[in-house]
């Protein structure tokens, strides 16, 4: 069997940088196996597939070692490619998901994500979590992920983690460790190595929590974020209620077919 895929690099306007997604859309599910094995051998930190469901798509993410409830840069990276190469006339695009109906849809800025919000809940910090990161944080909040905020961009930046140590954190997906920017609102890095992913370049669903969070403390809803990873990203964030909705630029590095 021989299956189309596309390589989008999502929260950039240029190849090589924001955070690679592979994107495979399919006419009917796979099973699990394949999908995972497809995953696995891409060794990014999402695969996207999707298929056609009653005018929507049915879209499920993996990284190379799980499949995950919730993914922003591939979800941006399949209604790039959904846009691009499926409806070319579309406006916007619905997506039935483990989190629920995701819209995205594109206006002459990029593509506009609506997101779920997160909130940020006060916890103690786990043993593993200062040791994981060399570093301790001014505090800790959790709900899908760790929330580890700290002072500067600075300290931000200089985090050395201990991936043997986070990946000895609880069912939760990973930490995200955060402070207020200096050129942006906020900044963000994310490590998720129990699922394979060390350190994920640029995470739209980590921003579902961090939006909110950093909205209360800045009382703006409307936020300008930058994940400084090595390649770095920029996300625009909007705050409306329950909702956020993420934007940002995506780009193609590559169009191929692979044999399964």
């Amino acid at each position: 069997m021989r299956l189309k895929i596309f390589q989008i690099d999502a929260f950039t306007d240029a190849v090589f940088g924001g955070n690679p997604a592979a994107v495979c859309p399919l006419e009917s599910w796979l099973d699990d196996a394949t999908l995972q094995a497809i995953a696995n051998e891409n060794n990014l930190s999402e695969t996207a597939f999707f298929v056609p469901a009653n005018g929507t798509y049915a879209l499920r993410w993996f990284t190379p070692l799980a499949e995950v409830d919730l993914c922003g840069h591939a979800t941006l990276a399949s209604a790039y490619v959904v846009f691009r190469h499926v409806q070319p006339d579309a406006e916007s695009v619905a997506f039935e998901t483990r989190s629920g109906r995701l819209y995205v849809s594109r206006d002459d800025d990029g593509l506009i994500m609506d997101f779920p919000a997160l909130a940020a809940h006060p916890v103690e910090a786990p043993a593993d979590l200062a040791e994981g990161l060399g570093a301790e944080p001014e505090a800790v909040f959790a709900d899908m992920d760790y929330l580890a905020l700290f002072e500067t961009e600075a300290e931000v930046r200089a985090i050395e983690p201990n991936m043997t140590a986070l990946a000895r954190l609880d069912e939760r997906r990973g930490v995200i460790v955060t402070a207020p920017g200096e050129s942006a609102d906020f900044v963000s890095r994310f490590f998720s190595p129990r699922l394979g992913v060390p350190e994920d370049p640029v995470t739209g669903s980590a921003h579902c929590m961090l939006a909110p969070f950093w909205a209360e403390r800045l009382s703006k809803a409307d936020l300008h974020a930058h994940q400084v990873s090595a390649r770095g990203g920029a996300v625009h964030c909007t705050v409306a209620g329950d909702r956020v909705r993420l934007a940002g630029r995506a780009v193609q590095y590559l169009e191929g077919t692979i044999a399964v």
